[in-house]
């Protein structure tokens, strides 16, 4: 994989989801996306470059692709984009067939949709199309990575993939694997207030207390830029957990299974116009935060 020195001059947006859209069982028909509606959908498509942006929807992580596509196709289509595709890649194969790369080497934009974080990162890292997508997004300025729930939690290096809410905070409770790195310095978790997901994101980032903990609350996502400048949209909450100020933190040295402890675990609550500056850790409410030009 290439390395890059210089921050990326994409765009990622990290949506937390509202249904486990992917994961339904066939009979089950509330394939609709609720979160369109309040506007995220719209801001992705604007972020692309509006409604006449080429966009592919990535459909990988689902069990039930042709439903998922066929939702996400219709709601592009009600807010006016046209020209977007789905690309069906279920296998390892899929992902380095010519017209896939060539098709993503052209688009505006990707949409990874929700289901299963292990499998986007099982299929596409180290592939060709893995790298197109991380070359396009840390050199050309207005490319856009968006993904919900499971598309979400692949962005960063170190992934959640499972964990019991129940029994977060237990040791060895949240299930840590690596994701596909298009952002380093964050752990996402997604429908994260709904399903009290706290305790997990407060585990995962005591084991790894220089990432930053990003919870994603349903309907609810963020834009960065950058790979730093943090935007809240949508109608809900985020969570940001900053490790960098702990001092006691057992998590390397217990026990399977026990409680952990740890001092001076930061918290900060986003809502809709929040803004936060991953390396200064600064929160901001209202457009505060000057975004340098590239």
């Amino acid at each position: 994989m290439t390395t890059f020195e210089q921050a990326p001059k994409g765009i990622l947006i990290a949506v937390g989801g509202n249904e486990d859209k992917g994961t339904f069982p066939r009979a089950k028909k509330q394939f609709h996306l609720n979160f369109f509606e309040l506007g995220i959908l719209k801001r992705i498509i604007d972020t692309m470059g509006g409604k006449e942006a080429l966009i592919e929807v990535i459909t990988t992580a689902s069990m039930i692709p042709e439903e998922v596509g066929a939702m996400y196709l219709h709601a592009f289509g009600v807010l006016g984009c046209q020209q977007v595709q789905v690309m069906d890649i279920r296998e390892e194969a899929d992902a380095l067939k010519p017209e896939f790369l060539a098709r993503l080497r052209k688009a505006s934009g990707v949409m990874f949709t929700g289901g299963d974080q292990s499998r986007l990162f099982r299929i596409f890292s180290g592939t060709a199309f893995h790298q197109i997508l991380l070359d396009r997004y840390h050199r050309e300025p207005g490319f856009v990575i968006a993904g919900t729930s499971a598309g979400a939690m692949a962005m960063s290096d170190v992934m959640i993939k499972g964990g019991s809410s129940s029994r977060s905070l237990l040791k060895g409770s949240v299930k840590l694997d690596r994701g596909l790195a298009f952002q380093e310095n964050v752990i996402f978790d997604s429908h994260f207030v709904k399903r009290g997901r706290f305790g997990r994101l407060m585990e995962a980032v005591a084991t790894h207390p220089y990432k930053i903990g990003i919870g994603l609350g349903e309907d609810t996502g963020v834009l960065i830029s950058q790979g730093n400048f943090i935007e809240t949209i949508g109608s809900n909450l985020v969570i940001v957990v900053d490790g960098h100020h702990i001092k006691h933190n057992n998590a390397s040295y217990a026990a399977p299974g026990t409680p952990l402890s740890i001092e001076n675990l930061r918290v900060h609550v986003m809502a809709l116009g929040n803004y936060y500056d991953i390396r200064e850790r600064k929160f901001c409410v209202g457009n505060k935060i000057e975004v340098p030009q590239q």
